[in-house]
């Protein structure tokens, strides 16, 4: 399970949340972190880089963000970030530096990295996107299993039990989601992977992997 590693997916100097992984091996271990996390931090942000709405949300002024967004509570969005036409920020997410919030996109319980893209009609909820770590359009994070069952993380005879019921998607850095595809819960995804288009992710894909179908994951160089 090294791939799944904190150390082994993100470069936490791009993000402002760097502090939240203190202490965690796996990345979903502070999923229930996020919401105290993002108030505590909020609190200490200069008046100057950032404007301070209700409900705990904290908006670059550099950032652009259209009058036409939905953003709930407990939100950061970062220097120089675009949240677009009808994006719904629902709560307890941190958009990096930089990131593209699309149209109509859903966000819920998340961290953004710094340059994430998620651009058109993507839901991602419960999940942590790494460094420039892209989504192409219609892609989601499923994050609740049909059978309401607890989310395990495998790789192929490995299992980690994680304990928790909502548990969408980890793409470490510079991952490519193809248009279409399905995350399952309990995804994890190595950094610089491909994810081809209209695919149904499960497991652990290996970092620096191309990933065609279950079952058929090839590596990237």
């Amino acid at each position: 399970m090294e791939t799944c590693k904190i150390e082994n997916l993100y470069d936490l100097k791009e993000t402002i949340a760097a502090e939240l992984f203190e202490g965690a091996e796996y990345p979903w271990e502070v999923l229930g972190k996020i919401k105290d996390f993002i108030v505590a931090l909020g609190n200490t942000l200069s008046e100057e880089e950032y404007e301070k709405r209700e409900g705990n949300v904290w908006i670059a002024r550099s950032a652009k963000v259209a009058p036409t967004a939905f953003i709930g509570e407990n939100v950061i969005i970062g220097k120089d970030a675009e949240v677009r036409h009808c994006a719904f920020i629902r709560g307890n997410a941190i958009v990096g530096e930089g990131a593209v919030v699309g149209n109509s996109t859903e966000l819920k319980n998340v961290v953004l990295f710094n340059k994430v893209q998620v651009p058109h009609y993507n839901y991602v909820g419960d999940s942590i996107l790494g460094y420039k770590a892209h989504m192409g359009a219609g892609s989601i994070t499923s994050n609740v299993k049909s059978d309401k069952k607890l989310v395990v993380v495998k790789a192929g005879e490995e299992k980690i039990e994680t304990g928790l019921k909502k548990f969408g998607a980890m793409l470490g850095d510079r991952v490519e989601v193809g248009c279409g595809s399905v995350l399952n819960p309990g995804t994890v995804i190595g950094h610089d992977s491909n994810i081809y288009p209209l695919s149904s992710v499960r497991g652990v894909v290996p970092a620096g992997s191309i990933y065609k179908k279950q079952g058929e994951v090839v590596e990237k160089y």
